[in-house]
């Protein structure tokens, strides 16, 4: 028997309702690979070999019985970020210390209800801030791949990107068929740039946030990161549903994704927009951008130059508004009620002890800056200002869709970096968002899709930016991109 970790979730699905191998060998199959991959790449903060055991032996007795749920038997990782009944939930901070949720995210529950196998939680920077997975508690993850100078192999640990660089890095490995990751400024959309996966951010609203540990409210949302287009589109489906427990949570019916793909992209209409081809992006973004124009061209869209003029505003309007809404989330870890608690004299000493202890560098930036934005007589010059700004943004791309189906754009400025590289300098670390946070400020969908490889033999994406809870625009266009470019498994498993 083949690899059973190598095989698209699709193609997995369809091997297990053919009965070539049972759901149990092919979580076992996933568990033998994450025991032996974790130790160098630390994509998993916490397998749960023995739940996924479970849930697969469940799987085939179904799949036994003809009653098979549409992902039954398919193992899937999960970010941190999202709370598991019973199984310990931390968003990769101290302060939540060995916090066990006593339920289970809405998205969760949802794939868990289809059938799917969680074969443990995925690392991610804390609290979900960060672009390249080194903020996190348990150390950073490792991307599987390795860039190449001078004709040869270079070991410099490069980042998987961030925050879901543990859902990106585990896709890229083969260490599970797809994973949930999360978006609030391009955290699954740039880590699947950089790591040669397809990583959707969905409309805000398609997917619950109930039992996603909150970054900032306002631009959080859900989303699958998985080996191909077709992949995503199958977990998206499932991953999205109306909720009456998240206020945000539209009312809307969810399309068939995966039958959406097959309708190709004759007569769309596809926007590039001047204001994308900024400072510091590669020469090589820009040429995979114009193949990408070229593959859509050819498949039968037309091309239409657009402009978006508040583009340049997005990334300071966004590091006030989702700082802010950051220091107003993490005000509930506190030390009394749940997870780390540092003794101190009285009430406030506690707070500001356990505060200190539990939160990393970079959330204690974040808490700062958001604090100060909202305090009195900054209100109104930061924050306020930053919201007008953000319907600004909005209305560019409602004008825009009169005018074209679709935007197309770079994911990332360049590719991986290496550990390191970028981390002592903040503003730095933040460009990786330049062409991603417009998508989060707007409430758009965006998808990733690996365009090709750097010349440094590292993936790099492309980005399609749809309307409103029009997924399934951007799954076609995806997979025109995806069939032009191929696929991009990594070369070389140097940690087995």
């Amino acid at each position: 028997m083949s690899d059973l970790t190598k095989l698209t979730l699709a193609d997995a699905r369809d091997g297990l309702r053919a009965k070539q191998f049972s759901a149990t060998e092919l979580t076992q199959a996933f568990l033998d690979a994450i025991a032996k991959a974790n130790p160098a790449l630390n994509a998993y903060v916490l397998p749960t070999p023995e739940h996924a055991l479970a849930q697969a032996k469940a799987s085939d007795a179904r799949l036994a019985k003809g009653t098979a749920r549409p992902l039954e038997g398919l193992p899937l990782g999960n970010k941190d970020l999202f709370c598991t009944n019973g199984i310990r939930t931390t968003a990769c901070s101290k302060i939540l210390d060995d916090f066990k949720p006593p339920y289970e995210s809405t998205v969760g529950q949802n794939l868990w209800d289809a059938g799917a196998v969680m074969l443990g939680k995925l690392n991610c920077d804390e609290f979900a801030m960060g672009s390249s997975n080194e903020t996190s508690c348990f150390g950073p993850v490792v991307n599987p791949w390795r860039r190449t100078r001078a004709g040869r192999l270079d070991n410099a640990k490069l980042v998987p990107g961030g925050s879901s660089g543990g859902s990106s890095a585990a896709v890229a490995a083969n260490l599970c068929l797809g994973a949930t990751a999360t978006d609030t400024g391009g955290s699954i959309r740039q880590p699947a740039a950089v790591t040669g996966t397809v990583g959707i951010k969905p409309t805000y609203g398609r997917c619950s946030r109930w039992g996603v540990v909150a970054f900032a409210s306002s631009l959080d949302q859900a989303g699958p990161i998985a080996k191909t287009v077709r992949d995503a589109a199958i977990m998206l489906r499932h991953m999205a549903s109306h909720d009456s427990k998240d206020s945000t949570s539209v009312d809307m019916p969810v399309p068939d994704y995966e039958a959406e793909i097959k309708k190709g992209v004759k007569a769309l209409r596809v926007g590039i927009p001047k204001e994308y081809r900024v400072d510091g992006m590669s020469k090589e973004a820009d040429e995979y951008w114009q193949k990408g124009i070229a593959w859509l061209k050819a498949s039968g869209a037309t091309i239409h130059d657009i402009s978006l003029p508040h583009t340049k505003y997005a990334l300071p309007a966004y590091y006030i508004v989702a700082p802010a809404e950051c220091s107003s989330n993490l005000a509930r870890y506190d030390g009394v009620r749940y997870g780390l608690r540092v003794p101190g004299r009285d009430l406030i000493d506690t707070y500001e002890n356990t505060r200190a202890a539990g939160f990393g560098r970079e959330v204690r930036r974040r808490v700062m800056i958001g604090t100060y934005v909202l305090s009195a007589g900054y209100y109104d010059a930061y924050y306020l200002k930053a919201q007008k700004v953000r319907t600004l943004i909005k209305r560019d791309f409602d004008l825009a869709w009169d005018k074209v189906d679709v935007v197309l754009t770079p994911t990332t400025p360049s590719p991986a970096f290496a550990q390191g590289e970028k981390s002592g300098d903040p503003l730095a670390m933040y460009l990786e968002d330049i062409f991603t946070v417009t998508v989060n400020m707007a409430g758009l969908p965006g998808i990733s899709v690996p365009a090709g490889l750097s010349s440094e033999g590292t993936p790099m994406g492309l980005q399609l930016i749809g309307k409103p809870f029009d997924e399934a625009t951007l799954f076609r266009a995806g997979q025109v991109i995806e069939d032009a470019a191929g696929r991009f498994p990594v070369p070389q498993m140097w940690w087995a």
